[in-house]
């Protein structure tokens, strides 16, 4: 996780754990599940380019590694978001 400029500030995202099937996401008091089958683009992501997360926003998260962002409410309701990436399928 990147730190934030001076006088610009971020919320804090961590994964805390990976497993076959996706990973756990904390944001603050919120763990949130992203499973591999509905993000496909995670599912070969390297474990520094998978805990390399960014929150800039409490709508919005981004990992520069992997170049994808994502509306934290895609992770919570991803039927509501029915474009996904083909990459990895």
């Amino acid at each position: 996780m990147k730190s934030a400029p001076l006088g610009q500030s971020t919320s804090v995202a961590e994964v805390t754990n990976v497993s076959k099937h996706g990973f756990w996401l904390l944001l603050e008091s919120e763990e949130l599940f992203v499973p591999f089958e509905q993000f496909p683009w995670f599912r070969n992501a390297s474990i520094a380019s998978l805990t390399n997360v960014e929150w800039p926003s409490p709508h919005h998260l981004y990992w520069p590694e992997l170049d994808v962002d994502l509306a934290v409410d895609s992770i919570r309701d991803p039927e509501a978001f029915p474009l996904i990436s083909r990459v990895g399928t």
